[in-house]
């Protein structure tokens, strides 16, 4: 097994607890909270092809032992003004969750898992089949049973075994602990240390897309919130490296009215998120109601001097329709909260004409119709 020789180890968010990267891990063995990844950083120039594996000197094991499908360097599209959109419906199995597996799926079968598993509210299951199926190991998932059609049939495309279960993603996980094959290898959302270091890499494809530079503001959809997190851990990476001095985009996280814990903790100014009740939205990767990285989040927002903004539902749909219409790109119901959250931000002038502002398509609107 080779890894990158760079990679110092892993360590605890919440309590600091170091833990041994060569070992297959899950949460921290002293608190159950999620665990970082940590690097003996130096300057480094991208290169390769156009993938998230560009950026292998800060990922923890080489591009030629990956587990790959070509995915990140997803394209940064004009919106008109300072307004650019990340358009990461462009990845394999057309969602930003192709990232986060790439490098879990990658590094569990570099350190032995046999299976995996994970709930998911759909595009993270559709990635971890592929990616599974890629990688020849066995994948079992478990989806709210009003998962549209289209994100369970991609599963079994793949040969992943499928399970349908009442209520959110909460309640799948909680089914999958009780019933999931007792051999697999769990690669839920900040349940493992790798996904985050997928999803980070959106942040160093900004900085290459904008001539070595970041924006002014980042607009982010937030479920389990992998991808704030990781973006937020990528500045900090960049500034190290010195590729970046202090100064950070300030990062929004948006949520639907129906499903909004770190809107209504950030407001609140509370250190942690709580279980949300009755998790409601059509935009399904947002129905997240108890994110175990929720207080990494807020964290992460407040350093970077951002904000969190709930959508209402009757908005979203709407919303999506219209920056399509607008920019031709495919946009989810996720991308349209994104989106309707970053016109209410203009209006009420957190967000100025002049800021250059990057608003995150997380996925392709196909699967939702």
């Amino acid at each position: 097994m080779e890894l990158n020789p760079l990679l110092k180890g892993l360590t605890c968010f919440a309590c600091a607890a170091p833990h041994d990267p060569r070992v297959l891990q899950t949460v921290c063995t002293r608190c159950g909270m999620p665990l970082r990844v940590d690097y003996a950083l130096r300057d480094f120039t991208p290169s390769g092809p156009p993938t998230l594996w560009r950026y292998a000197d800060v990922l923890p094991l080489p591009a030629k032992d990956a587990v790959t499908l070509a995915e990140g360097f997803t394209p940064l599209l004009p919106a008109g003004g300072g307004l650019f959109i990340k358009d990461e419906a462009r990845n394999p199995t057309g969602s930003f969750k192709a990232r986060g597996m790439s490098l879990a799926v990658s590094m569990a079968r570099a350190l032995g898992a046999r299976a995996l598993s994970a709930p998911s509210a759909g595009n993270a299951a559709g990635a971890l089949a592929a990616y599974g199926a890629a990688a020849q190991l066995p994948v079992t998932v478990a989806m709210p049973e009003d998962t549209p059609r289209a994100f369970i049939e991609e599963c079994r495309h793949y040969g992943a075994e499928v399970h349908l279960v009442p209520g959110s993603i909460a309640d799948a996980g909680k089914w999958l602990k009780a019933n999931g094959p007792k051999d697999a290898f769990d690669v839920s959302t900040l349940k493992e240390p790798y996904r985050i270091e997928g999803k980070k890499t959106m942040a160093y494809e900004l900085f290459e897309q904008l001539d070595r530079s970041l924006p002014d503001a980042i607009v982010y959809p937030t479920g389990g919130g992998t991808g704030l997190v990781g973006m937020w851990k990528a500045f900090d990476e960049m500034q190290a490296i010195g590729w970046i001095d202090a100064r950070r985009p300030r990062l929004v996280s948006v949520q639907a009215e129906g499903c909004a814990p770190v809107v209504k903790a950030f407001l609140e100014h509370a250190q942690k998120t709580e279980p949300w009740p009755s998790p409601q939205t059509s935009a399904y990767g947002l129905r997240v109601p108890s994110p175990i990285g929720g207080f990494i989040c807020l964290t992460a927002l407040r350093e970077t001097r951002g904000t969190a903004v709930a959508v209402p539902e009757a908005e979203i749909a709407k919303a999506a329709q219209e920056l399509s219409r607008r920019t031709g790109i495919d946009v989810c119901p996720e991308g349209g909260a994104a989106w309707a959250a970053t016109k209410k931000l203009h209006a009420g002038g957190w967000l100025k004409e002049t800021d250059r502002v990057v608003v995150f398509n997380t996925g392709t609107g196909l699967k939702y119709r």
